[in-house]
């Protein structure tokens, strides 16, 4: 019990700072266990911990709460050193700023994929997602791209036991399809969704080794313009994942 105590706190502190991100403004205790679902109780406690760790401060006026910027200089340094993203960075800003496109990163995390950068695209109508969002394997481009790195035998042992739902109309949900498009795409050197996860939105992504890590870089924006620009983008991207791949030649070369 001890251990689902602990891990229950944790939530409860990640889902509160997640509160503070979509609210904008200070919550009173009231507002907090409202919006987490929380006792009110938890929440006190929950705020005086984090209070007396400088994490967050209370207003006279009304008692509400607010986070301080430690939590910011805290993720700043730990930002500031990811083992991957440092040397990473400059490749996936050149590839944003090329073809205008938002730019992901991302590393299957057993059943799912979770972004670790995210470099939003420079046009009005563009994908949008955030780092730590989570995707299916089966819907999302890097998701099928990074099950493309994997031995045939692990890959159609981890799709037969992973739920395939169906985010749109679109989704690939048959494990038989879902191992022949991602044999097909292996092949090719490139993978892709229409509209598999978002309706209206259309990635193209490769996959790469860096570090004896497999990671999936892709392209993604609405259906109509990343098909306008299919090629270019692909060529781009190709380029981006050739870039990656001489880094991490130099890298075991040392």
């Amino acid at each position: 019990m001890a251990g689902q105590d602990a891990v229950k706190t944790a939530a409860r502190t990640l889902d509160l700072l997640e509160a503070f991100a979509k609210a904008r403004g200070p919550l009173s205790l009231t507002e907090i266990a409202q919006r987490i679902n929380t006792p009110i109780s938890s929440c006190h406690s929950l705020v005086r911990t984090l209070q007396a760790r400088g994490y967050v401060y209370v207003l006279d006026n009304r008692k509400r709460v607010y986070p301080t910027k430690r939590l910011l200089a805290v993720a700043n340094a730990i930002a500031r050193h990811d083992p991957l993203l440092e040397k990473l960075a400059p490749i996936l800003e050149e590839l944003r700023r090329d073809t205008g496109e938002t730019v992901l990163l991302g590393k299957r995390q057993d059943d799912h994929v979770t972004y670790l950068e995210v470099i939003e695209g420079t046009h009005i109508v563009r994908y949008t997602s955030s780092p730590g969002d989570t995707k299916p394997l089966h819907s999302s481009t890097i998701g099928k791209a990074t099950l493309g790195l994997m031995a045939p035998a692990e890959r159609a042992a981890l799709v037969a036991r992973i739920a395939l739902p169906r985010v749109t109309p679109n989704t690939v949900t048959d494990r038989d399809a879902l191992l022949a498009e991602i044999e097909r795409s292996a092949a090719r050197g490139w993978y892709e969704t229409r509209g598999e996860n978002i309706a209206d939105v259309m990635a193209i992504s490769v996959s790469f080794r860096i570090l004896d890590e497999g990671l999936g870089v892709a392209l993604a924006g609405p259906i109509s313009r990343m098909t306008e620009n299919f090629d270019a983008y692909l060529a781009r991207l190709k380029q981006a994942q050739a870039a990656f791949e001489a880094l991490n030649a130099s890298f075991e070369g040392r």
